[in-house]
């Protein structure tokens, strides 16, 4: 099998309902964001960020290829099938769980912070803010055209990834610098 298929050769492409569409379309917007924190992610496990938070983020990163899928599947016929490309109720709950558990570490949030600190802390930052940016690009197809999960489970996210940031940094000793 070749990685090119050259049917993206005119500027389309598929979407796993069969339809073709502009790869300017807002629903491919959308799934590359997640594509593109997804990556991040990736970028930020090669700074060993630590042993949990590196399985955090590989079991993240699993989610946000389910995620994609989803974006991608506007006719909701691929979770129907695939186990691994569905999100529930059960996996923000984990977010949640994981953004509980980090904060306890944590001193009490009492201004903004500066982005920055360690490498992996800073990139997490960054993470964060693609993060957002992909959650826009899914409320902007509209709230009947995105499992209301999906919207969830990326907006704990980016929080999750805020605190995370805020835990690889502590546990380096960095401390954080208040706007």
């Amino acid at each position: 099998m070749r990685i090119y298929t050259k049917t993206g050769d005119r500027g389309d492409t598929g979407l796993f309902d069969g339809t073709r569409v502009s790869k300017a379309d807002p629903r491919v917007e959308a799934y590359g964001g997640v594509d593109e924190l997804n990556a991040w992610l990736g970028v930020i496990r090669s700074a060993e960020p630590g042993p949990d938070v590196d399985a955090l983020l590989m079991r993240i990163q699993r989610d946000l290829f389910a995620l994609g899928a989803m974006l991608a599947d506007p006719a909701h016929k691929i979770a129907s099938r695939v186990d691994k490309a569905a999100l529930d109720e059960d996996d923000v709950t984990r977010l949640e769980k994981a953004i509980d558990l980090f904060e306890a570490e944590l001193p009490a949030l009492r201004r903004f912070i500066l982005a920055g600190g360690t490498q992996a802390g800073a990139q997490l930052h960054l993470a964060r803010t693609v993060c957002r940016r992909a959650e826009r690009h899914m409320v902007a197809l509209g709230v009947d055209s995105v499992d209301l999960v999906a919207i969830t489970y990326i907006n704990r996210l980016s929080d999750l990834l805020f605190v995370i940031a805020r835990v690889v940094n502590h546990r380096a000793g960095v401390p954080e610098v208040e706007w």
